[in-house]
C-alpha cells in the first residue's frame, strides 16, 4: 500500500483504464460502463479518498452498514456518492435504506417488492437472477424473470435491467452473455455483472454496471 489513502486513487485510475481497454476491444465507449465501488466492512476514511479519487458509486452488502456510512459521507468530496444496494435484501430494512439507496440491484422474488414501491416509489430497481440455479445463491430462477420485472414495473418501480454472479470457478463469458441476451429480450439497458475478479470480461459482454470491492479497497476486513 501507499500513502494518500493507502493508493486508492492510483487503484481508481488502473481500473477506469482497464475498462476503457476492455470497452475498447469491443467497440463500446467505456462512458457506458459504471464503476460501482463495493464497499463491505471499508472504514469511512477510505471510502472518502475513493470519492476523492472521483469514484462517484458506492454499493453496500448490508443494510446496516448503508444506512451508518450514508450520514458519514453527505460531506463527501464531489458531493454525496449515489448508493447502489448489491446484497440480499431483506423486507424489514427497506424502510431504512429507501432515505439513500439510489439503485437496488438484488431485487430477487416477489415480496420485497411492495416494501420498495410503499418506500421509494419509482425506485430504479434490477432482478438479480441465479443463472445456473445454484441453492446456496441468492437470485430468481431464470425462468421467472419476465413474472418478476412484470410484476416490478405495475407496482410502479422503475426496472432498468439485470444482475447476476457466475458460478465460482467457472468461465464467466458464457453466463455474462446469458445474462445479456435475457436483458436484450426484455428490453432492459442495464447489466450489472463483473466483479474484481472478472469485471474486464464482463464489459467485453456488455456490462454496464461493474461491482468491484477488493481491486479498489484491497482484501476486506473479517465481517
Amino acid at each position: 500500500m501507499t500513502s494518500s489513502g493507502d493508493g486508492v486513487a492510483a487503484r481508481f485510475a488502473e481500473v477506469r483504464d482497464r475498462v476503457a481497454a476492455a470497452a475498447g476491444r469491443v467497440g463500446r465507449d467505456p462512458s457506458t460502463v459504471r464503476i460501482v465501488a463495493a464497499t463491505k466492512t471499508v472504514p469511512v476514511d477510505r471510502v472518502r479518498s475513493l470519492l476523492a479519487a472521483g469514484c462517484r458509486d458506492l454499493g453496500e452488502n448490508r443494510a446496516q452498514e448503508l444506512v451508518a456510512k450514508a450520514p458519514q459521507l453527505l460531506d463527501a468530496p464531489g458531493g454525496p456518492p449515489v448508493w447502489h444496494f448489491i446484497g440480499h435484501l431483506q423486507r424489514n430494512k427497506i424502510r431504512a435504506l429507501a432515505e439513500w439507496v439510489a439503485v437496488w440491484h438484488t431485487v430477487d422474488r416477489s415480496s420485497p417488492i411492495p416494501g420498495i414501491a410503499e418506500h421509494a416509489p419509482g425506485a430504479t430497481v434490477l432482478v438479480e437472477v441465479n443463472l445456473a440455479r445454484e441453492p446456496q445463491k441468492s437470485g430468481c430462477d431464470p425462468d421467472e424473470v419476465e413474472s418478476l420485472v412484470g410484476l416490478a414495473e405495475r407496482a410502479g418501480l422503475r426496472v432498468v435491467g439485470l444482475m447476476a454472479v457466475p458460478p465460482r470457478g467457472a468461465d464467466p463469458r458464457p453466463w455474462f452473455a446469458d445474462l445479456a441476451a435475457r436483458a436484450g429480450a426484455l428490453g432492459l439497458p442495464e447489466l450489472s455483472m463483473g466483479m474484481s475478479g472478472d469485471f474486464e470480461v464482463a464489459v467485453e459482454e456488455g456490462a454496464t454496471i461493474v461491482r468491484v470491492g477488493r481491486v479498489l479497497l484491497g482484501e476486506r476486513l473479517p465481517g
